[in-house]
């Protein structure tokens, strides 16, 4: 054990030990570290163990104090700051009261803080590793990882959060794509789609979708519930008058059939007999409203007139404007009174400028023998709207054309017979039908 008692008083040997010299002697006693060092170690201290404590207040020349371990941690403590203060184990509180304040290199590496209340508390690396948070009031958090079961913050920025349960009731964020935050509200970005109501008794919708199943845009077509609401008809050239709420039309043109070839004045032992007309042309157009002007004329052509001499008439061609036209047939030939003759029928029009053009019937032949064979008159051509003319045998004239545009049939004379006119070609006629 080392000296415990200062040796700075000395006596002389068989001396005189004066009362001021032992005086001395144990005012100048000092207790050297080996005093406590060498002591037994306690394994555990008892809150009602007794320790000495140098009272700060002091003077130099007083004795420490004593007090109880209790008393060292629940009173004796006061308000300060303990820089290096590092625990280890489980640290229970009791009742905690007053502020306590941990600086902001501390780390809490195990442990449970059954009700933390913070005024700020600012970190832009706080991590907390292990543990559980059951109650966190943190008016400002700022933190990088966090991680929490049952926390609870009310204000805050959390940069990188890992939960599983909980409820979040105020917050605001960016978010990449079409989804936002923002006082704990959330907002879909728009798509691009007006809102309302599309579709209906009178349109159809048109929607376009995107890859996320999202309506980007709609828009309606209007459903067309009228049809044909007039036709007109025309067999003599007209004008045509554009209606208000026409949409389009739809034109027939047909030309005028000609005339067959005529039957000549005949002498004794001759014949004669003429070919049927040719038949007019046909055209069928569709046209839209908006490339039609006001008024367009419908323009009807005339049948070939049967003839006493010579050769048959042509049918006139018919048109609506510029927009389709067919002309007229062809005529039928006459033939010279002889003893033996034929004669060729004429060829029918054609259609123009149409979506179908036609091309119109042609004429029959007339045919005939020697004297006293019998012989006939050519049938004239038809058309889409009916038959031509009625061909002849030796003795009558032809029948005129009967459908629209259809040419005259030929008659036939007999011996010492006045001439006889082929028969006339008919008109051609403008079919308009109006849809809206």
């Amino acid at each position: 054990m080392a000296i415990k008692f200062n040796r700075s008083q000395t006596f002389s040997t068989n001396g005189t030990v004066t009362a001021a010299g032992l005086h001395n002697l144990i005012d100048g006693t000092d207790i050297y570290q080996a005093l406590i060092t060498d002591q037994p170690s306690l394994t555990a201290v008892d809150p009602a163990d007794s320790i000495l404590i140098a009272d700060a207040s002091l003077t130099a020349g007083d004795a420490p104090r004593q007090t109880t371990v209790s008393n060292l941690f629940d009173d004796a403590l006061t308000g300060g700051t303990y820089t290096n203060l590092n625990l280890t184990g489980a640290l229970t509180f009791g009742t905690a009261t007053g502020n306590r304040t941990i600086s902001t290199s501390a780390t809490i590496t195990i442990g449970t803080i059954p009700n933390l209340t913070a005024g700020t508390t600012i970190s832009t690396a706080a991590t907390i590793t292990n543990g559980t948070i059951t109650t966190a009031l943190i008016p400002t958090l700022t933190a990088g990882t966090t991680t929490g079961t049952a926390s609870i913050f009310t204000s805050g920025t959390v940069n990188t959060l890992n939960s599983t349960t909980g409820t979040i009731t105020n917050l605001s964020t960016t978010l990449a794509g079409d989804f936002t935050i923002s006082q704990g509200t959330g907002t879909l970005g728009t798509s691009g789609a007006t809102l309302g109501t599309y579709g209906g008794s009178t349109s159809i919708p048109s929607i376009v979708v995107d890859a996320k199943g999202r309506v980007t845009s709609a828009s309606t077509s209007a459903i067309s519930s009228a049809g044909l609401v007039a036709q007109r008809v025309y067999t003599t050239t007209s004008t045509w008058t554009k209606p208000a709420s026409l949409t389009r039309i739809k034109v027939t043109v047909v030309g005028g059939g000609a005339s067959a070839g005529p039957s000549v004045a005949t002498g004794g032992g001759q014949q004669s007999g003429g070919g049927g007309g040719g038949s007019g042309g046909a055209s069928i157009k569709l046209i839209e409203a908006a490339a039609l002007g006001a008024t367009i004329t419908a323009t009807i052509g005339t049948g070939g007139v049967g003839q006493s001499g010579g050769i048959g008439i042509a049918g006139a061609t018919s048109s609506f404007g510029t927009h389709c036209s067919a002309t007229g047939g062809s005529p039928g030939a006459g033939t010279a009174a002889a003893s033996a003759w034929n004669a060729d029928g004429g060829v029918g029009g054609a259609g123009s400028g149409g979506d179908i053009n036609f091309d119109g019937g042609s004429g029959n032949a007339a045919a005939g023998g020697t004297y006293g064979a019998e012989g006939t008159g050519g049938g004239g051509g038809s058309t889409i709207f009916g038959g031509g003319g009625k061909a002849s045998p030796i003795g009558a004239a032809g029948g005129a054309g009967r459908g629209y545009g259809a040419g005259g049939g030929g008659g036939a004379n007999n011996q010492s017979t006045a001439s006889v006119d082929g028969g006339s070609g008919k008109a051609g006629i403008i079919i308009v039908e109006e849809y809206a």
